[in-house]
């Protein structure tokens, strides 16, 4: 098991291999489709991002609302596909660690390889469990997304799987 505080430091996502299981503490970036969208515009017009992606990892999570006394629901993963289209560009211009669910393109593999990046999978159907890792939530940017807005989370001992390394090796391959 790798224990993995964020945000990470130079080089440490190189010791993660693929099938490792992964314990994430610390400053995790929330963005889905339109996040992404976004976030790959701005860099096509060479606007400043709203967070630097240096040591930083981006869930893709659907939030659902907090009950009483919790600063977030249900925080389970998103399909991870939808964001292919946009992932290489922000993998090109420094995120190195993404985190949803379900498989990825080859595209996205591939950049993973060329930019020692990693991608983690999130276990589907634990949205409560992800939920109770969620310490403190923040608006960053695009309220106008409402569910769909960039936001920051403070996690402790948020589980995922390796499932391409910084090397582009998949799970089971």
């Amino acid at each position: 098991m790798v224990t993995l505080t964020l945000p990470y430091r130079q080089g440490e996502l190189e010791g993660i291999r693929a099938g490792d299981e992964v314990v994430i503490s610390g400053v995790l970036y929330v963005g889905r489709d339109q996040v992404h969208k976004r976030l790959y515009e701005a860099i096509a017009s060479g606007k400043p991002l709203p967070f630097d992606f240096c040591g930083n990892g981006i869930y893709y999570m659907g939030p659902s609302p907090a009950p009483e006394g919790w600063p977030i629901g249900a925080a389970g993963p998103t399909t991870s596909a939808r964001m292919d289209p946009y992932t290489p560009c922000l993998m090109e211009h420094g995120l190195r660690l993404s985190i949803g669910k379900g498989p990825r393109s080859e595209d996205v593999r591939l950049a993973c390889q060329r930019t020692a990046s990693v991608y983690l999978q999130a276990y589907g159907g634990c949205g409560a469990l992800y939920g109770r890792t969620v310490r403190k939530v923040e608006n960053v940017a695009y309220p106008e997304l409402g569910p769909e807005a960039l936001i920051r989370l403070t996690v402790e001992d948020f589980p995922a799987i390796c499932i391409i390394d910084s090397r582009g090796r998949l799970l089971g391959i």
